[in-house]
């Protein structure tokens, strides 16, 4: 049985290639309402099963997005990459209707820059997976990453052997290298509810953010 639309945070996804099906699922997996719209059937079959609400469409059109209930989307997510005027198009059309938050997959500067111009935001996938990526590699414990801009980025890294059964009082850790511990993860559960008297354990995941450079400061302290 479908979800009713109203009163539920709303998504349009236009597109369900890889990166469209799988911004769908995962918002299908938080409990999101999700609008998936694409021009060959196929790509969506892996969301019929689910509770999203699917739409083929021939074209791009305004009209086309009309009927699938788009104007309805508090956010759309344009998955189309190679092609850039129905990429476009397809924002385009997501803010005339009224939409007010429209994200798109882009493929190359150009495209982005005129994203841009009509009101869009950008994300490229492929560039940040390889900056993410790359990012790992160079630090020393980091088990995951989150850039958040060129100098500030979120960690994720195994609590060290040196810091298991200490408070989070104890270490310092904001005075020493002006970073904070947002958060600790243990079998998969966060918990943000992070005090000076907070006990760390080695079978635990500390989240930690700061600037790139105090971030790598503590890890060198750490990994000597």
């Amino acid at each position: 049985m479908k979800k009713n639309r109203e009163g539920n945070q709303v998504f349009g996804v236009i597109g369900t290639g890889r990166f469209g099906l799988a911004v769908a699922e995962e918002l299908l997996a938080r409990g999101k309402y999700v609008i998936a719209i694409d021009q060959d059937q196929q790509r969506l079959k892996p969301l019929y099963e689910t509770e999203a609400e699917v739409f083929v469409i021939s074209d791009i059109s305004r009209e086309s997005l009309m009927d699938a209930g788009i104007q309805d989307a508090d956010t759309v997510i344009v998955g189309i990459g190679k092609d850039v005027e129905s990429s476009i198009l397809a924002a385009l059309n997501s803010i005339e209707l009224g939409v007010k938050n429209v994200i798109c997959k882009v493929i190359s500067d150009d495209h982005a820059k005129i994203l841009r111009k009509i009101g869009a935001d950008v994300v490229f996938p492929e560039v940040e997976i390889g900056k993410r990526t790359a990012i790992r590699l160079c630090e020393k414990l980091a088990e995951d990453i989150l850039p958040l801009s060129e100098e500030f980025s979120i960690i994720q890294i195994r609590t060290p052997k040196e810091l298991d059964g200490k408070a989070v009082k104890d270490i310092k850790i904001r005075e020493r290298f002006g970073i904070t511990l947002i958060a600790v993860v243990k079998e998969g559960k966060a918990n943000g509810s992070v005090g000076p008297d907070t006990v760390l354990h080695e079978d635990e995941l500390m989240v930690l953010s700061g600037s790139n450079k105090d971030l790598d400061r503590f890890q060198n302290s750490i990994a000597r």
